[in-house]
């Protein structure tokens, strides 16, 4: 049993050779890599142009902080609640279809908030945004991983992750240009034809069939692993059942608080205290949210080559992230405006989100393959409703009655409860290592009777 705790799925993985070689190309894995990516930049590219022209829509609509925090976390619950139950839909449907569909989905949505003539059309508009967003990241991941070697898993998952941040800058940067020199109008429309061209492209390149000829085998210990389509099913259940999931379920929602905040208010943050136009305010929060997705790759790289002989040290990785970010952005919210403040909230952006690559590499480390996209979108229910819906909304609304600039000074206390969620994760994963190698080597009658 022993043994067990210390042979992490991760490495019996990568001891174990592909056994689906043939045909296998070296290309195509960073093909779906980019195609997919690129949806992701779209996906947040329509979610965040948003905060580009708050400026514009409060002066237009009459809106309170409160109405603008709503129109951006509306986005963030629908992801939170349709999350699970459409990547489970993905998982039985076909992951490739299901991502069409969705990107399909978000761009016309955007489309619409282009077109909006009052609040509550936006607000109609932007719940259909997340409608479409709800399950791409749990299943795009899935997607990506399922052709790449497990010891690459943290690495990845930070870089596709980033892609969030990098659509989020260039969703507030173009957004807010777009609608200095154009109108905010513009700032949604050409965020949505961008959508739909990848969208194209990702239908006539990627396919269920090439997926499965390049996939690699998840596990030496998942003996009943076979082509997709006739694997025995992990029971659901076990997504919720294995304490150690849960603990990096909750962890990384709590880390994504601080970030989703920043990326929503930083543009309305420079504006107020800065005293910038709106265009200038977008592009020097952009700057900071580039900080928060190359955090999120360089962390994800340092996780893989830290926990290269033990996979456990991505916990103390992921602990260690959260207590430099939370470190970091307190103190320097706390900062007058000026140079050093700026520092200090830069290094803080930059470990904001880093502890993503970590958490997820645990999350795949602890589900089964045919669970796999399942699993990833409860880790995004957990970050949408902990982090990404409640940090902009929490701070929108504390910004109502106390000020934007006090309400960001609140927001990174949240990364003390992700510290500790953490710490009882990395504790019970040996446990929950157990748990998993029990459940591959269960009967495939066993395993499927669940499903």
């Amino acid at each position: 049993m022993s043994s067990l705790t210390t042979t992490a799925p991760e490495r019996a993985a990568t001891v174990s050779a592909p056994s689906r070689g043939s045909g296998r190309s070296r290309f195509y894995p960073w093909l779906v890599f980019a195609l997919t990516f690129g949806l992701l930049l779209s996906d947040y590219m329509s979610r965040q142009v948003l905060s580009a022209v708050f400026p514009f829509l409060k002066a237009e609509w009459s809106l309170s902080d409160s109405n603008l925090a709503s129109l951006n976390s509306v986005v963030a619950l629908m992801v939170g609640l349709l999350t699970l139950p459409l990547s489970m839909l993905a998982d039985r449907w076909g992951r490739v279809r299901s991502l069409v569909v969705m990107a399909a989905l978000w761009s016309v949505a955007t489309l619409l908030c282009a077109v909006a003539g009052s609040y509550e059309e936006m607000l109609g508009a932007r719940f259909l945004v997340g409608v479409g967003e709800a399950a791409y990241g749990s299943v795009g991941i899935a997607v990506v991983l399922s052709v790449f070697a497990p010891r690459l898993r943290a690495s990845l998952s930070g870089a596709f992750m980033a892609g969030g941040s990098f659509g989020s800058v260039i969703g507030v940067a173009f957004g807010g240009v777009i609608a200095v020199q154009l109108s905010w109008r513009w700032s949604f429309a050409s965020m949505a034809v961008f959508g739909l061209v990848l969208v194209g492209l990702f239908w006539a390149l990627v396919s269920e069939r090439k997926l499965a000829r390049h996939a690699v085998d998840d596990d030496a210990n998942t003996t009943h692993t076979a082509a997709p389509g006739t694997a025995a099913r992990a029971p659901i259940s076990s997504l919720f059942t294995n304490p150690a999931v849960l603990c990096a379920y909750i962890g990384g929602g709590l880390q994504m608080f601080t970030a989703a905040a920043l990326m929503a208010w930083l543009p309305s943050f420079f504006g107020r205290s800065y005293g910038l136009a709106a265009d200038k305010a977008a592009a020097m929060a952009a700057v900071f949210v580039l900080l928060i997705g190359a955090g999120m790759i360089v962390c994800g790289i340092v996780a893989d080559r830290v926990a290269r002989i033990d996979p456990a040290r991505k916990w103390t990785v992921a602990i260690a992230i959260s207590l430099a970010a939370g470190v970091l952005l307190i103190v320097g919210f706390q900062l007058p405006v000026g140079t050093a403040q700026l520092v200090l909230l830069g290094l803080g952006a930059f470990f904001s989100a880093g502890s993503t690559g970590a958490v997820t590499a645990m999350v795949a480390n602890l589900t089964h393959p045919t669970v796999r996209a399942s699993a990833f979108g409860t880790t995004t229910l957990a970050n949408s409703l902990l982090g990404l819906a409640a940090g902009p909304f929490v701070v929108g609304v504390l910004a109502d009655k106390i000020s934007l600039a006090n309400a960001l000074q609140l927001a990174p206390l949240v990364y003390l409860g992700a510290v500790v969620v953490l710490l009882v994760g990395k504790r019970v994963y040996p446990a929950g290592v157990r748990k998993l190698a029990a459940l591959s080597a269960a009967p495939a009658q066993q395993t499927g009777a669940d499903k």
